[in-house]
């Protein structure tokens, strides 16, 4: 996982890694009961902050809810930065606030156009458990984990029907989807036949931890994942140094622009706009994407004042950087679909 510590002229990208104190209380907090509503940032049926849809976005990514016949089950990513205990309150109410209001908003929505959105809320671990990666901080993760994998079963049991799936998530919403797709989606499993695609953008995955099911390579592939992290051009000014292990052995990682795993660059004409935290549709045609060492390099030169807007690290911006792009194609591959 990457992080930075700004917030960047209305994009959301949060406050990753600022500051960290490590968490000193040892009691977790109760667990979820997925059968209240309450436990659930986005449900069906319901007004949620993942039937958001900016003003001016692109027709061809609207629709109303359920016209795809296709559910989404989508973990958010990690807002929980500051606490005594290593684990999240799902009572917290102003944590839910922060999660309906960010992740929920504006990335949940871009899995949302004619399918149905499943949320829930968990005890996502507490960041820095990414950065200190000790024994506490894997059993705080275990906890999240536990909790995304309850509401699966809920989900399941309560609402599937059989219906074919799109599993999206970012950050430490991918980390626990990849469990979920080792634990639940391994080869010859049943829920293989309705999985439409996966969207695992945040973290560096590899094809070897996600055995019978292979990395997306076309925008119509289907029963496959796609994943990519996001960093400015301005990082190849670092070296090789800036990629790491990943020039020895770089992640699997897609274009969120073409859909395709080549190194073909995107045109600027084909980048369809950026939602900002405002909740505002802006910038079409703001950037190009290639795909480099396992990373996406977005060059943002095309945009008006580009250089207010450079940085290496897009982080939290892996979703709202192409929000339409991920609409349009959630639908296209649902299109694909055959079950």
């Amino acid at each position: 996982m990457q992080q930075l510590c700004v917030v960047v002229l209305g994009v959301w990208i949060g406050s990753v890694g600022c500051g960290m104190r490590r968490p000193t209380a040892e009691a977790v907090p109760p667990a979820p009961d997925y059968r209240a509503s309450s436990s659930w940032a986005a449900l069906p049926g319901r007004a949620d902050a993942a039937d958001f849809v900016p003003r001016r976005a692109p027709a061809d990514v609207l629709g109303p809810q359920d016209s795809l016949g296709v559910d989404v089950f989508f973990v958010h990513p990690t807002i929980y930065e500051r606490g005594r205990s290593w684990n999240a309150d799902v009572e917290d109410r102003r944590m839910n606030r922060k999660v309906d209001k960010f992740p929920i908003r504006l990335q949940a929505s871009a899995f949302g156009a004619g399918t149905r959105v499943y949320a829930p809320r968990y005890r996502q671990a507490h960041l820095g458990v990414f950065t200190w990666k000790d024994a506490q901080s894997d059993r705080a993760l275990d906890t999240a984990y536990a909790d995304v994998r309850a509401a699966f079963e809920a989900y399941l049991q309560t609402w599937s029907g059989g219906r074919p799936l799109v599993l999206a998530g970012h950050s430490q919403g991918s980390w626990h989807l990849r469990t979920l797709l080792q634990e639940y989606f391994a080869p010859g499993s049943p829920l293989l036949e309705r999985l439409v695609a996966v969207y695992l953008p945040g973290f560096d995955m590899f094809a070897d931890q996600i055995p019978g099911l292979p990395p997306c390579t076309a925008p119509d592939d289907t029963r496959c994942w796609c994943a990519w992290m996001t960093y400015g051009v301005e990082v190849l000014a670092r070296g090789p140094e800036a990629f790491g292990p990943w020039n020895e052995r770089p992640p699997v990682c897609i274009n969120p622009v073409t859909w395709r795993a080549d190194t073909v660059p995107s045109t600027a004409e084909a980048h369809r706009g950026v939602v900002l935290a405002s909740g505002r549709y802006a910038f079409p045609g703001a950037l190009t994407a290639r795909v480099d060492r396992g990373v996406v390099l977005v060059d943002l030169s095309p945009m008006p004042a580009d250089r207010l807007f450079r940085r290496e690290n897009w982080h939290a911006g892996d979703i709202n950087l192409f929000w339409a792009e991920i609409r349009r194609n959630v639908r296209v591959r649902a299109a694909a679909f055959t079950p």
